[in-house]
C-alpha cells in the first residue's frame, strides 16, 4: 500500500511539475465537454480554437479487424487565467485534454 501511494504522489508531483496536468473534461463557459465528444459539439460549445493542427494519422484496428487510419489534430484554446487547454483528437473523437500554464 505504501509503495503505490508512494508512486502516486511521485507521478502527481512530476505531473505539476511540468506544468502539465490531465483533465477527462473540461469546462468552456457553461457548457462541459468531455474525452468521447466529436470535433463539431466541442466547437458549438467552446467556439473556434486559436489553433488547429493536423498533427499527423495512426493506425487503428476496427471491430472487424481491418486496419484503418484515423487523422490526429491538436486544437488549443486560451489563454483562460494564464492556461491553455490542448484538445487532441483522433478520427474526429475528443481523446485528451491537457492543461499548461502559459508562460
Amino acid at each position: 500500500m505504501k509503495s503505490v501511494l508512494t508512486r502516486t504522489v511521485a507521478i502527481l508531483g512530476l505531473a505539476v511539475l511540468s506544468g502539465l496536468a490531465q483533465a477527462d473534461t473540461l469546462r468552456c463557459g457553461s457548457q462541459l465537454i468531455s474525452v468521447g465528444d466529436r470535433m463539431f459539439e466541442v466547437q458549438q460549445k467552446c467556439g473556434q480554437p486559436v489553433s488547429q493542427d493536423i498533427i499527423g494519422y495512426k493506425e487503428t484496428v476496427n471491430h472487424f479487424r481491418q486496419v484503418d487510419q484515423v487523422q490526429v489534430q491538436e486544437w488549443v484554446y486560451g489563454p483562460n487565467s494564464g492556461m491553455y487547454q490542448y484538445l487532441r483528437f483522433e478520427g474526429g473523437r475528443l481523446v485528451r485534454i491537457d492543461s499548461k500554464r502559459g508562460r
